[in-house]
C-alpha cells in the first residue's frame, strides 16, 4: 500500500483561511463551505447562504466569513461584492436526477443570473455538473446568453478534479464572467491517489458498524455480475477514487465507497477519509449527524480545485475591465464561434 503524507500535509496547509485581499466574496448555495474555503485560502473574505442548517454550522464552524442559513429567491438584497461564487442545485441536470432542468423547482440558475444583475460584481464564477453542456446544452447556452447580456465575457470549460491535485475523479462544469481575460488553472499531470490521500487511515481507522457483512458482500457482488463489472467497486490505493456522491457515501448501497482491508474485509467509508478525498484539511469538523455530514462532504465543490480557481481568479481581477468596443467585439466573436 502506498503511503505518503505529503498530500494531508499538503491541504492542512495550504488550505488555510486567511484574509489578504480588498475584495469581497459572496458564495450563494454555499454548502458547507468548500468553495468558500478554496477562496478564503487564496485571501478573500467570504460571505455565504446557504438554507440547509447542518451545513451553515459547519461553514460557521471552520470559516473565518459568515454563512447565513437562508432560502435565496430572486429579489434577494444582497450586500455590496466584488465577486460571486456559487454552486447552484445541480439535481435539475444531474444523471442521476430526473433531469427536468428549468421545469424542476430546485433550479437555482434564475436565481444566481437574479443576484449577477443586481450585485454587479466584477467577476463571477459558478460550479454545476457536466451534464449541463450535454442533455441540457439548449439551457446553458440560455445561462449564457443572459450573462452576457449583463455585460460579460463567459469562460466554460468542463474540468475533473484529479487534474487539479484531488485525489478523486470529478467531472464538473466551471464557468466564470469577467470583463477582461480569465485561464483556467494548469493541469496537473500526475494524480493524487487513494494510498496518498487516506492509506495512513484505511487500516488504522476502527469503525466496525462500516464493515461489510457477508450478506452486503453476497448483494454486490450479484450486482457486480449482472452489470457486467471486472473489477469490483473497491477504491484501489494506486490510483484516484471515482466520484463521491451523497448517495455512494452514505447509502448502504451496491455503489457504496468502500476501501479493501489486510484481512480482505471490506468497509464503508468513514467521514475523514471521504473529507480527505474530497480536499477537505484534517482539522475542517463538519456538523450534524454522520448522514449529514457525508451529505455536505458528497455535495460541496473541493476545496483543493476551489482554491486553484480562486488564484486564477484573482489574475482576472487586477486586469482593467475591457473598454464598450472591445467587449462587444468579443461578443460578436463569442456568438459566431458558438
Amino acid at each position: 500500500m502506498i503511503i505518503n503524507n505529503s498530500y494531508p500535509n499538503l491541504i492542512n496547509e495550504v488550505l488555510c483561511p486567511k484574509i489578504t485581499e480588498p475584495a469581497r466574496v459572496i458564495d450563494l448555495f454555499a454548502g458547507c463551505g468548500g468553495l468558500s474555503l478554496g477562496f478564503e485560502a487564496a485571501g478573500y473574505e467570504t460571505i455565504g447562504y446557504e438554507f440547509e442548517e447542518n451545513a451553515v454550522n459547519t461553514y460557521n464552524k471552520n470559516l473565518k466569513g459568515r454563512c447565513y442559513l437562508q432560502k435565496l429567491e430572486v429579489g434577494f438584497d444582497y450586500p455590496e461584492a466584488d465577486i460571486v461564487i456559487g454552486g447552484p442545485p445541480c439535481q435539475p441536470f444531474s444523471v442521476f436526477g430526473n433531469q427536468k432542468g428549468m421545469e424542476d423547482a430546485r433550479d437555482g440558475f434564475p436565481i444566481f443570473i437574479d443576484a449577477i444583475k443586481r450585485v454587479q460584481p466584477k467577476v463571477f464564477m459558478f460550479e454545476n455538473v457536466r451534464n449541463l453542456a450535454y442533455s441540457h446544452r439548449w439551457y446553458f447556452d440560455l445561462i449564457r446568453k443572459s450573462l452576457v447580456d449583463l455585460g460579460y465575457f463567459i469562460d466554460f470549460k468542463c474540468v475533473n478534479a484529479v487534474n487539479y491535485g484531488v485525489p478523486q475523479n470529478r467531472e464538473r462544469m466551471i464557468v466564470v464572467g469577467h470583463k477582461s481575460s480569465f485561464r483556467f488553472p494548469k493541469i496537473q499531470f500526475e494524480k493524487v491517489t487513494v494510498g496518498e490521500a487516506i492509506g495512513d487511515l484505511i487500516d488504522t481507522v476502527i469503525d466496525e458498524s462500516k464493515i461489510l457483512t457477508p450478506r452486503m458482500d453476497e448483494y454486490i457482488s450479484a450486482y457486480e455480475k449482472k452489470s457486467s463489472c471486472v473489477n469490483p467497486r473497491d477504491l484501489y490505493t494506486d490510483r484516484p477514487a471515482r466520484t463521491l456522491t451523497c448517495r455512494n457515501l452514505a447509502g448502504c448501497t451496491s455503489d457504496m465507497q468502500r476501501v479493501r482491508l489486510k484481512d480482505g474485509r471490506r468497509r464503508r467509508l468513514v467521514v475523514r477519509e471521504a473529507a480527505r478525498l474530497q480536499s477537505f484539511p484534517d482539522w475542517f469538523e463538519f456538523t450534524g449527524t454522520e448522514t449529514k455530514q457525508y451529505n455536505q462532504i458528497g455535495n460541496a465543490v473541493p476545496p483543493l480545485m476551489a482554491y486553484k480557481i480562486a488564484l486564477q481568479i484573482k489574475e482576472t481581477y487586477s486586469l482593467p475591465v475591457a473598454s464598450p468596443d472591445e467587449m462587444k467585439s468579443k461578443k460578436v466573436a463569442l456568438s459566431l464561434f458558438d
